[in-house]
């Protein structure tokens, strides 16, 4: 397996005051420009990020910060920080000149309403993680050394490296080391200081339990929980300390503890470093002359993940920074892993003759009983790019119960590949040789590419433990540390490959024993895996019949892409840069004066200074006045040139992400774009789509919908769309029992008609009427409240509130539903779809984790006042057995699906919610336009029929 791509995720706030401070109180004082302009900030966090990229070389960085409006904890506590000095007057416009300059460096930046930047770091990392990526988080904060764990560290940044370029600006934390500093491990980091308290951020924790006291604590008793459920048997001053304040603590501990599912508002794959262009960033050093950094701009371009090139220009910049991606090449740590000591618990047999090769395969052919499980090496991370370097194999729980077959080392006694695969197809591509692996979809696109189709799989240990516990990490260190303990699978980091080389260029030895590793620890937990989900039937259902078979189909889908036309998008391309020329013009004249259009600062001044539109409609920012996406809307109508701003940002966004991204990612093998549709990554159990996204190709609007007529089918066939109906609704329908949505549905009613009807309590309604009913009938399902509606649907929040409780009488089955289902989270502490797929659920208030273990109906929700925090998850919760039941539902069809496609040459391609694309030859058309409907439609019963739209045409955009 190929190293894991490097996530580095920046305490932006963090690193910015360590900057203003380093220079503020030195003897010199702040930095400014010869005009007055302060830039520490801006010199300080450039220079020591500079320095950890060049260190760390990730793929993927992302910068947070904390927003100005209290965050949850200032609500929970109204003296939380309260302590805190008042913002230097010169620290608000540096930052503000820092976050212009980042964004100009195409990096990533993110901050979310009522988080803290913590917040959305420890979201990240737990995306990261579960994602397949290494996390590393570089900060001078140690609240975040308890995200720590084998596959996140902290990079704590020395004070010494913002001034300067430090061989070492950074202490890496890893477990082992946060023990080491603080006496306790990063899980038991936020339980630490519920006892001891934090005097930065102003929680008491409980009072009288310093550092030492709470470290000799949790060593003897693991965790908060186990000091209190232990109490009797402490002595003492402590025993007194602790039964005053326990309260305190409790509360100290809501504080302390990072939340991991803000509703972010970027992906992982939007933090793909891409480069910059060089006329957007310098400008900006020029104005805070910052010369340091425009001598070394090739050098920070390269860094940051773009081509150096003599000649790029401002066209040639841009055209390099896409939004949609293709795998990168993953480069190994400049600096060499301590070498492992800890013994190897196999002794694998390298499989380097035909003798020995033919031994193995008479040893596999008596093993029908019970499942092998296999590994695969390569030298990417892409499996359709991919040379298969070594194939491992272990069929027994015995330490010499593994091999390894080498087949493409650049040193030592390979085997000819062609050969091995040849003898290893028989029990490779046939059922009745059962076996297992961890994710499995990676070996079988491998293999399919030397022509070997993976037959048996009778368990993928990454779809197990994602059925089992889809809110934890599922790669095979973790599931090793779960359920093995000792044994447990060696990280690719760990591998001394050389820079720029791959696992190719390591001795075969080396290699025997990190795949056969694998190889054994999958077999191991696959016993471990079973076991587990024997006692939970319905989760063991899931997997077999739904999770299991639809890996195979994914994998021929990945294979397939789906063509782009090239020469169509590089037309679009044109007329889209004339366009935003054209709307750019148009803005300058509205506005009376030329500015920068994607400024915020410029925008600001523009709106609010110079045409004196309404501040109330938007809110103070340290920059000026907010011009986001939802102010502008706000202030359509006030002035002409709202509208040729918002016009002009979705062309921009269009062309940068889609129009001219798609064609740099076709494979120059196929002439085809090939996604990666990830099985095991969300909590609901809908697949997602990376490098690229195709899920998020736009079809809603006039501007966006040429994007997808750049899709198209083989030559001379068709692209077909095939698409549910209503599909949530309709699975609300079934779930609640709402009689009004059911006569609906079962007499093939408008249902958005029909909901107007009963809101306006009218015969007959307006076409604004029924759009109402269309935002309400979808936005009850998400929890949509009355403000929220109000927004979107463009009345005000008087009449959203009347609205939201007409509706809650009208449906009083659908509201009975929701409120039933988030009891049953709180008593539960998970919720099921229809096929039984699980969502779990960790409420933070003690009020709600009491509960646990209770009869539902006994939990009256109403009368507790719940953290904005715990709110968010009940509406997850809410929605988590609709949305899943519908993500079963197409996973269902799918494999439904399969055998009938197998009898004709028509592909399915993607699977886009819940809409499924397949491209068909124009003669099977007639006959497959009705098996695809009435399968999708027979795909599951439920009291409401279900509706398929499927259509055909020359490119997606017709099909649609």
């Amino acid at each position: 397996m190929m190293k894991q791509p490097l996530l580095l995720l920046i305490d932006g706030h963090s690193l910015a005051f360590r900057s203003y401070y380093a220079f503020a109180t030195s003897r010199r004082g702040a930095l400014r420009t010869a005009t007055g302009i302060p830039t520490s900030i801006c010199f300080g966090f450039l220079n020591s990020l500079l320095q950890v990229l060049e260190l760390q070389q990730p793929e993927y960085v992302a910068i947070a910060f904390d927003r100005e409006e209290p965050s949850f904890r200032h609500q929970a506590d109204p003296n939380y920080k309260a302590n805190r000095k008042e913002t230097p007057e010169d620290f608000i416009p540096d930052l503000a000149n820092l976050q212009e300059l980042l964004a100009a460096l195409n990096l990533t930046i993110t901050t979310v309403a009522g988080y803290e930047a913590d917040d959305i770091l420890a979201t990240l990392t737990s995306q990261g993680s579960a994602g397949g990526y290494e996390v590393k988080i570089l900060t001078g904060d140690r609240d975040l050394f308890q995200l720590v764990d084998d596959n996140i560290s902290v990079l704590y940044l020395e004070n010494r490296a913002i001034k300067s370029s430090s061989p070492s600006p950074y202490q890496e934390f890893n477990p082992e080391a946060v023990q080491a500093k603080m006496g306790v491990a990063p899980s038991q980091i936020v339980d630490y200081k519920a006892l001891c308290g934090d005097p930065a951020d102003n929680f008491p924790g409980v009072r009288g339990i310093g550092d030492k006291r709470a470290v000799k604590l949790l060593q003897e008793y693991g965790s908060f929980e186990g000091i209190y459920g232990n109490i009797d048997k402490i002595k003492g001053a402590s025993k007194k300390y602790l039964e005053a304040g326990k309260k305190d603590g409790e509360h100290s501990r809501y504080l302390a503890q990072l939340h991991h599912e803000v509703p972010l508002n970027i992906t992982l794959s939007s933090c793909l470093l891409q480069g910059f262009s060089v006329d957007a960033v310098q400008p900006l050093l020029d104005k805070l002359e910052l010369k340091t950094f425009s001598k070394q701009l090739d050098r920070l371009q390269k860094q940051l993940g773009g081509t150096v090139t003599a000649s790029a220009g401002k066209e040639e910049q841009e055209e390099r920074q896409l939004s949609l991606f293709e795998d990168v090449a993953v480069e190994p740590s400049q600096e060499e892993p301590a070498p492992v000591s800890t013994p190897s618990p196999i002794t694998p047999l390298i499989i380097d003759t035909k003798e020995k090769l033919k031994e193995l395969i008479t040893i596999l052919e008596t093993r029908r009983d019970k499942p092998v499980a296999w590994d695969t090496e390569t030298t990417a991370l892409n499996p359709m790019n991919a040379t298969l370097v070594g194939i491992g194999c272990c069929w027994g729980p015995e330490p010499t119960e593994v091999a390894y077959i080498p087949t493409a080392h650049t040193g030592g006694d390979n085997l000819e590949k062609e050969a091995i695969l040849e003898l290893l197809a028989p029990i490779l591509e046939r059922e009745q040789y059962p076996k297992v692996l961890q994710n499995a979809k990676f070996d079988r696109i491998v293999l399919l590419q030397y022509g070997i189709k993976l037959a048996g799989v009778t368990l993928d240990t990454m779809l197990a433990s994602y059925v089992l516990h889809p809110e934890r990490s599922h790669n095979l260190k973790d599931l090793c540390q779960r359920y093995l303990g000792a044994i447990t699978a060696k990280s690719y980091k760990e591998l001394p490959i050389p820079k720029g080389g791959t696992i190719a260029d390591l001795d075969i030895p080396m290699v025997a024993d990190y795949c056969g590793l694998d190889a054994y620890s999958t077999f191991l937990l696959g016993e471990k895996l079973e076991a587990e989900l024997a006692t939970l039937p319905r989760l063991y259902e899931l997997l077999l019949d739904i999770e299991q078979p639809l890996e195979a189909i994914l994998a021929a889908m990945e294979v397939q892409g789906v063509r782009v036309d090239r020469q169509y998008l590089a037309e679009l391309s044109d007329q889209l840069e004339v366009d935003l020329k054209a709307i750019e013009h148009q803005a300058y004249q509205e506005a009376g004066e030329e500015f920068n259009l994607a400024s915020p600062k410029q925008l600001s001044e523009i709106l609010f200074t110079k045409l004196g539109l309404d501040p109330k409609k938007s809110r103070q920012t340290k920059t000026g006045y907010s011009t986001n996406h939802a102010i502008l809307e706000k202030l359509q109508g006030d002035h002409p040139v709202i509208d040729s701003i918002l016009e002009h940002r979705t062309l921009a966004k269009l062309k940068s992400t889609y129009v001219d991204a798609l064609p740099q990612l076709i494979n120059e093998k196929t002439g085809r774009v090939h996604t990666n549709f990830n099985q095991a990554v969300t909590t609901t159990g809908r697949l997602s789509s990376s490098h690229p996204n195709l899920q998020n190709i736009p079809i809603r609007t006039e501007l966006s919908r040429p994007i997808r007529q750049a899709f198209l089918p083989e030559t001379d066939w068709l692209l077909v769309a095939a698409d549910y109906s209503q599909i949530e609704l309709r699975i609300l329908a079934h779930l609640s029992q709402e009689p009004v949505l059911l006569e609906a549905y079962q007499n093939q009613a408008d249902i958005h008609s029909v909901t107007a009807k009963l809101i306006f309590d009218k015969d007959k309604i307006t076409p604004e009427e029924r759009r109402l009913g269309k935002i309400i009938n979808f936005g009850v399902i998400y929890g949509m409240g009355a403000t929220r509606f109000a927004r979107e649907a463009g009345v005000s929040t008087a009449e959203g509130k009347e609205f939201i409780e007409r509706y809650r009488q009208k449906y009083q089955r659908v509201f009975a539903y929701l409120e039933r289902v988030k009891r049953e989270a709180v008593a539960f502490g998970f919720v099921t779809t229809i096929w039984g797929r699980r969502r779990y659920f960790d409420f933070a208030s003690r009020s709600l984790t009491k509960l646990r273990g209770e009869h539902p109906d006994k939990i009256d929700l109403a009368k507790m006042k719940l953290s904005h925090s715990d709110a968010q998850l009940l509406r997850a919760a809410a929605n988590a057995p609709i949305q899943g039941s519908s993500a079963d539902l197409i996973k269902i069809a799918m494999v439904k699906l399969a055998p009938t496609l197998a009898q004709y040459n028509a592909r399915l391609l993607l699977q886009v919610h819940d809409e499924l694309v397949f491209e068909v030859p124009r003669n099977e058309w007639e006959e497959l336009q009705e098996l695809i409907q009435s399968t999708m439609e027979g795909a599951a019963e439920l009291s409401v029929p279900l509706v398929v739209e499927v259509c055909g045409g020359n490119n997606w955009l017709e099909a649609k």
